[in-house]
């Protein structure tokens, strides 16, 4: 990633960097906090043990890592890793960023500027005829278009842009379809776009994946428009994230009285941007728009200087942590100033609780309790 300077990075260097990425319960926003604090992923595998006594975790072997490798090129296909100047610099702005994503496709699409569109799987006529000219013109326009292959308005906006550069983004592994009646235009993005994920080769799509899918989708775009969603439509989430992320959200009104539209209604009414078409969008992807991402740098939290191991013998210590800690998302600083605890000792605890599958963390230096306690 363009954090790293010139180091040099080593095929050894890949292996260890995916196996981290791939080890049990260690999402992206504390794999960053690993590499910023040992500076490699063989130093952070090694120093794994040390915050992992109190359940052992799963850490996948060099030779399960350089098999995926393998698999996934005789497939075609890459495994890119955060710091390879192919890794997209708007996604790498977000501080969620996936640590690796596995590619079928052209990967030019990956630095291109990108606009999303996302919205109703059961989407009217009309909603996919728009999708499909709103892609269409912004591939005109030199646009990539990302979005997440699902049925409705996902299909119409891949198909409006397979001929000016599209990108699909899914919630299994990049070889894994799905929907299956979408095979046809995943084949054909595969051969004219580019297909990714940033989950294992095999992976089902399962329900907790598709809200991850959908951050990367926003993070590849400049912005983000939803056309067509109901008021629980996965479409909405998709919105929040990319406005967390510093990103525009768009949305095209609908009649008030269909349920498909009442989302996008929604979102208008709060502020998002309404898009009649093409022009609407160009409006707002301007200069400064595109400038904010690229110049964004990456600001990854490392663990304290301090590096000191939370020892699970004093209970009475993750006892009072936990009592903090909710489903619902809780700042870190507020966890400290509560305690009034060393940060250190604070953030010792919950690597190993994250470790262990009881919390974890989210953008914002925030964490949840993955289930009460």
């Amino acid at each position: 990633m363009k954090f790293f300077g010139g180091r040099k990075f080593t095929d050894k260097d890949k292996i260890d960097w995916l196996r981290l990425a791939r080890t049990e319960t260690i999402g992206p926003i504390t794999f960053h906090r690993l590499i910023a604090k040992y500076k490699t992923a063989t130093n952070a595998l090694d120093a794994l043990p040390h915050f992992a006594r109190a359940k052992p975790i799963y850490i996948p072997s060099i030779d399960e890592a350089t098999a995926e490798i393998e698999k996934t090129i005789k497939a075609n296909g890459k495994i890119i890793a955060a710091y390879e100047d192919v890794y997209p610099l708007s996604l790498a702005a977000i501080e969620d960023a996936p640590p690796v994503i596995t590619a079928f496709g052209n990967t030019d699409f990956l630095n291109r500027q990108s606009v999303g569109i996302v919205g109703s799987r059961n989407a009217s006529l009309n909603g996919r005829k728009f999708a499909f000219k709103l892609a269409q013109d912004l591939g005109h326009e030199n646009y990539v278009v990302a979005s997440g292959l699902a049925r409705g308005i996902d299909t119409a906006a891949h198909e409006g842009s397979l001929q000016s550069g599209t990108i699909a983004v899914l919630a299994g592994g990049a070889d894994v379809v799905y929907p299956k009646e979408n095979q046809k235009i995943y084949d054909e993005i595969c051969d004219l776009g580019i297909v990714i994920s940033e989950c294992a080769h095999g992976t089902q799509p399962i329900a907790q994946h598709f809200p991850k899918r959908n951050r990367i989708i926003t993070g590849l775009s400049l912005g983000t428009i939803i056309v067509e969603a109901n008021p629980k439509s996965g479409s909405l989430i998709s919105a929040r994230t990319a406005a967390e992320q510093g990103r525009d959200v768009f949305a095209v009104p609908g009649f008030p009285m269909d349920p498909r539209s009442a989302g996008t209604n929604a979102l208008i009414r709060d502020g998002a941007i309404l898009v009649r078409g093409i022009e609407d969008v160009l409006e707002h992807l301007n200069s400064f728009a595109a400038s904010r991402i690229t110049n964004q740098k990456q600001q990854f939290l490392g663990l304290d200087e301090e590096g000191e191991v939370f020892d699970f013998e004093d209970k009475n210590i993750k006892y009072e942590i936990m009592s903090l800690l909710s489903t619902s998302p809780t700042a870190v600083d507020e966890i400290i100033r509560a305690c009034q605890l060393r940060s250190s000792l604070v953030q010792g605890c919950l690597l190993e609780m994250e470790l262990s599958g009881e919390v974890q963390r989210l953008p914002g230096n925030r964490v949840s309790l993955i289930k009460a306690a």
